[in-house]
């Protein structure tokens, strides 16, 4: 069991006992230790048990309960609470904008215990008649629930991803001596997955008398060539049926938009059987092979019959960690550790952007942390080199479009990444007046997180994408593809409109930890899509062709 698990236990445990209106002071110590699990800098499962009460934030009980954890798997208070606690009520944890406290309201003093029925009492605007729920309050949950309940079956990629790897290899095992291939959204890379979908050779019946005697998947529904399985692992699981002779036909279907597949079938008039690979399928349709994350246009097929599909840019092509925090702010490494993983990932530098003082939840820099922070990567530069850490800020874009210091604090920075953090509840011509005019500093060298969007979780302002990337081709501002599995901000469907401008993007992946150098890969897997190659990204840069840029930047800036 690992840090984050063990948190999340002890967060939920703080949250129930919140709910239940039990002891405040065991609760609060409780969200404590999980704010303290999830900042260690070491597996607390490594540690002996002697050792975990002496981390800071981590008092003897909540120690007793983590080693309680990690001798049996389970904890008990926590099982208690929970049998304690009607499911739909456990379940409005997962609505932003109502807290324990409130959720203690709408269940003790409203009677309501679960989701749904929350939604048809806001709708009936019964919430706002309760003390510390306004109208405002009771529209924002309205407008939460219909997300929840439209994405709830949803999972994100990177939540995907493990379990893809482990089902596709039990599903060998079980379907011995049959072809087995993933297909689906996953294949496609695709951000937000419904299903896991493999295809199966065989029949239908086969498929059923196998999984029939298979532990964990229970039968959920079936379709025209498919059936569905919910798992234990809480991802419904589709298996789709194929003879031997339309197995590839039916991969590449099944992994490719409708649109996509109505192109193609135009070229090919299903007439290719019998072929072993999707390569050697597209080779005998006279095309360029397409890979399955580009099976989204038709323009694509136009461009494969043509053999002009360009080369994409590959996890390997990223040179750099561009936006990332250090314990500064809100990180939990020092730079110098991030700086180390850098290295050791062949990285040959690393933008330092902590958060800006107006970020006061994120301890962001004032203005004299600032000159210690550069200082110090002086120093650190003087050490590591030739690998550099370049000086950086996250600045908030304020209310009113500005950034978050002065002219003369903002030019001693290498470059500034802009991004919205504060008052996300905007109608488009104010997110766009702050967008704007964050575009139009000339200080602002990278466009962070477009949209502020949280994928399953926030809907991201409304934005007008076009009349943002023309902003940024006419102040030459690179916009980022914030690389967070929960983010993926901007979407890779405006980013070929910003290549058609010329405009840089730049694959970031807001690390707020050594692990999350890494997730720069999945801004990779949907850059792929958007045919974005690493000529137009600004993380592939070497060290030099870098700091150029920047050079170039500001005398084009003239600052």
């Amino acid at each position: 069991m690992d840090n984050y698990q063990i948190a999340d236990t002890f967060s939920l445990l703080s949250k129930l006992m919140d709910i239940h209106g039990e002891n405040s002071f065991k609760s609060k110590s409780y969200a404590s230790a999980a704010f303290a699990i999830e900042k260690a800098g070491v597996q607390l499962q490594d540690l002996p048990a002697e050792k975990i009460a002496g981390i800071k934030g981590i008092g003897a009980s909540s120690a007793q309960k983590i080693t309680e954890l990690l001798e049996t798997g389970h904890l008990k208070s926590l099982e208690e609470i929970i049998l304690k606690t009607p499911p739909g009520v456990i379940e409005m944890l997962n609505i932003k904008g109502i807290g324990p406290k409130k959720i203690n309201t709408i269940w003790k003093e409203m009677e309501i215990e679960t989701v749904g029925e929350l939604l048809y009492a806001c709708k009936e605007n019964r919430l706002k008649l309760y003390k510390g729920f306004g109208e405002k309050t009771q529209q924002n949950v309205i407008d939460t629930i219909e997300f929840y309940f439209k994405n709830k079956e949803s999972h994100l990629y990177a939540q995907v991803m493990p379990a893809a790897e482990q089902v596709e290899s039990f599903f060998v095992k079980v379907f011995e001596g049959k072809r087995i291939a993933i297909t689906g959204a996953y294949k496609q890379q695709l951000e937000i997955i419904d299903d896991l979908c493999f295809i199966v050779e065989g029949s239908k019946e086969t498929i059923e008398l196998t999984m029939n005697e298979v532990e964990g998947f229970s039968f959920h529904s079936s379709g025209e060539d498919h059936l569905v399985y919910k798992s234990a692992i809480g991802i419904n699981v589709k298996l789709y049926w194929a003879s031997r002779e339309n197995f590839i036909e039916k991969l590449i279907r099944t992994s490719s938009s409708a649109e996509f597949y109505a192109a193609l079938e135009k070229v090919t008039a299903n007439s290719i059987k019998n072929v072993e690979t999707e390569e050697a399928y597209f080779d005998n349709a006279g095309m360029q092979f397409v890979p399955a994350y580009l099976r989204e246009q038709t323009a694509i097929v136009t461009k494969a019959q043509a053999r002009s599909l360009p080369g994409v840019i590959q996890p390997s092509d990223i040179k750099a960690l561009i936006h990332s925090h250090s314990n500064w702010s809100d990180g939990s490494n020092s730079i110098e550790e991030m700086a180390m993983a850098c290295k050791e990932r062949g990285l040959g530098y690393m933008v330092i952007s902590d958060h800006s003082k107006t970020a006061f939840y994120a301890n962001g820099l004032s203005e004299e942390r600032i000159r210690d922070q550069h200082r110090y990567i002086d120093e650190l530069n003087a050490k590591l080199a030739p690998f550099k850490i370049f000086k950086s800020i996250e600045s908030d874009i304020l209310n009113d479009g500005s950034l978050d210091y002065s002219n003369e604090i903002l030019a001693t920075f290498d470059l500034v990444i802009a991004s919205v953090h504060s008052n996300l509840k905007m109608t488009e011509e104010k997110a766009m007046m702050r967008l704007m005019s964050a575009i139009e500093n000339p200080y602002t060298t990278i466009l962070g997180h477009m949209t502020g969007r949280l994928l399953l979780s926030r809907p991201g302002y409304p934005v007008n994408h076009k009349k943002i990337i023309d902003a940024c081709a006419a102040n030459h501002v690179a916009i980022e593809l914030n690389a967070h599995p929960s983010r993926l901000d901007i979407d890779w469907r405006q980013i070929q409109y910003a290549l058609e401008k010329n405009v840089l993007i730049s694959i970031d992946p807001d690390a707020h930890h050594v692990d999350g150098i890494d997730d720069t890969r999945y801004g990779v897997w949907v850059a792929q899509k958007a045919m974005l190659t690493k000529e137009n990204n600004l993380s592939s840069f070497t060290l030099d062709e870098f700091e150029s840029y920047l050079s170039k930047h500001k005398q084009m800036k003239r600052i």
